[in-house]
């Protein structure tokens, strides 16, 4: 029987399409493969995505009540969602005094663990 693990990071100061993108190169890998290949990303969400995968990985250990190879650890399910936008309301100077207010992106990253592959990869 497979065992699980979540991990995550919510209200984080990213755009959800620009995680993913960083997401689906690591999703079905092994966590030791995963942590090789993030900093080579090229993109600033990898450094969150890094944390997750870390934190995910201890839980995966704490509940297996074991130290385990992270070679043999896998990326089952991994995705990121649109946060609520209306908690970060900012202005932006615009003509003639005014101010036009924008929205800054929230996200909700959630990553799944598990101790042996994913069958549909």
């Amino acid at each position: 029987m497979t065992m699980e693990a979540i991990a995550k990071a919510k209200f984080a100061r990213y755009g959800a399409r620009k995680v993913n993108s960083v997401l689906g190169q690591i999703r079905g890998k092994s966590v030791k493969s995963a942590e090789l290949l993030l900093p080579l990303i090229p993109r600033k969400a990898q450094e969150l995505v890094a944390k997750t995968l870390k934190s995910a990985a201890a839980n995966l250990q704490v509940k297996a009540g074991k130290k385990l190879d992270p070679a043999g650890m896998w990326v089952k399910e991994c995705w990121a969602n649109q946060g609520p936008m209306s908690h970060m309301k900012r202005v932006l100077p615009a003509p003639q005094g005014r101010a036009y207010t924008f929205k800054r992106k929230v996200c909700h990253l959630t990553m799944v663990v598990a101790d042996e592959p994913s069958k549909r990869n």
